[in-house]
């Protein structure tokens, strides 16, 4: 098994009213020689908004501010504007998020050129009903159940007098065009699904629609170990190595005292990054330590944010959604590991 070093928290929650129910679930990039940290705020009432803090090294805080730099502005994000992940794609940063309307969590965006100024782009993923999802999802045949109990919310169409939508979460960018095209990662429960755009603007309820027609063609990810046999979602934002973008993900499974979110690896192909290469047949770390086990929502290692300093790989983490922590590893030894475990050929997904 892979040797990961828990580095410890980084971050605690503070009296300041924005932050002082809990820090958690980070966005993290490495620019102009420092670490950029923009993590998930929540205070009283579980509202959440986006703080920030610089880092001089991995685990030094060289500046935290006082107030969020994301916070809810539109009704679309009412409650809260939760768990960011970061990517810069040419000259600009796009911060997705997830939005929550207090009914509804969807994926979100937010651009900038210099880290500082943001402009909210709105929603990106599909705004659809459970019973128009389950209609396209299952009209070339039988899809995995737990998509339709996983979203179906109790088959409940309206609430506070808003429509209620699957919920579409941990969307996240590759850090490059492919082939041409701006891929993002998401999640519909149980699995990881990819779209590929030319530009954001394609993003339509016509695409949406003819996109679930065909949602097995989408998926990148399906639960297939112990560890991630009830679901799982997105993590870090995908690195580009020379074998292949490393997936840093969550992957959750139930046991008698709840759920336990733990923190996977695999490997995509670089240039059809749904085809999935390798993957840990283990979690590469999980709740263990005291911070982990115990919070606000026990049992998580829920990991957002990564950073490689020569052969180091910094995942910085959610831990018990009270506190941010980091662990790290050696990327050329996860890399090696990995790759003793490349999926057979009878079981590589299909191009």
């Amino acid at each position: 098994m892979i040797e990961v070093k828990k580095e410890g928290v980084l971050l605690k929650k503070t009296s300041l009213g924005f932050e002082n129910e809990g820090v958690l679930n980070p966005a993290v990039i490495n620019s102009n020689d420092r670490i950029h940290i923009f993590y998930r705020a929540v205070s009283k009432g579980n509202y959440s908004s986006i703080g920030y803090c610089k880092l001089k090294d991995p685990l030094s805080i060289e500046e935290r501010f006082d107030i969020p730099v994301l916070f809810p502005q539109f009704d679309y994000e009412s409650h809260g504007v939760e768990d960011p992940r970061i990517v810069k794609i040419d000259d600009l940063y796009y911060l997705t998020y997830t939005a929550y309307d207090g009914v509804n969590a969807l994926g979100a965006l937010a651009t900038s050129r210099d880290l500082q100024h943001w402009e909210k782009q709105g929603i990106i993923s599909p705004q659809i009903s459970y019973e128009e999802f389950s209609h396209l999802a299952s009209a070339k045949g039988k899809i995995n159940e737990k998509y339709l109990r996983y979203n179906e919310h109790e088959q409940v169409k309206e609430k506070q007098g808003k429509k209620i939508f699957v919920w579409d979460k941990n969307v996240i960018f590759f850090p490059r065009r492919i082939n041409g095209q701006l891929h993002f990662l998401h999640r519909v429960r149980p699995d990881i699904q990819i779209v590929a755009v030319n530009d954001l603007k394609d993003l339509t309820a016509e695409f949406w629609q003819n996109y679930f027609l065909h949602l097995n063609d989408s998926i990148v990810l399906s639960p297939q170990h112990k560890h991630e046999v009830s679901y799982i979602g997105g993590g870090c934002p995908p690195i580009e190595t020379e074998h292949g973008w490393l997936l840093i993900y969550h992957g959750v499974h139930d046991t008698v005292k709840g759920y336990v979110y733990s923190a996977c690896a695999a490997l995509l192909d670089l240039k059809n990054p749904q085809k999935e290469i390798a993957r840990l047949p283990y979690a590469l770390f999980k709740p263990e330590l005291d911070w982990e086990l115990k919070g606000e929502v026990n049992n998580v290692c829920f990991p957002t944010g990564a950073v490689s300093i020569e052969d180091t790989l910094y995942i910085y983490y959610g831990a018990a959604d009270e506190q941010i922590a980091c662990a790290s590893v050696s990327l050329s030894a996860l890399l090696k590991e990995l790759l003793v475990n490349i999926k057979r050929p009878e079981k590589m997904i299909a191009s």
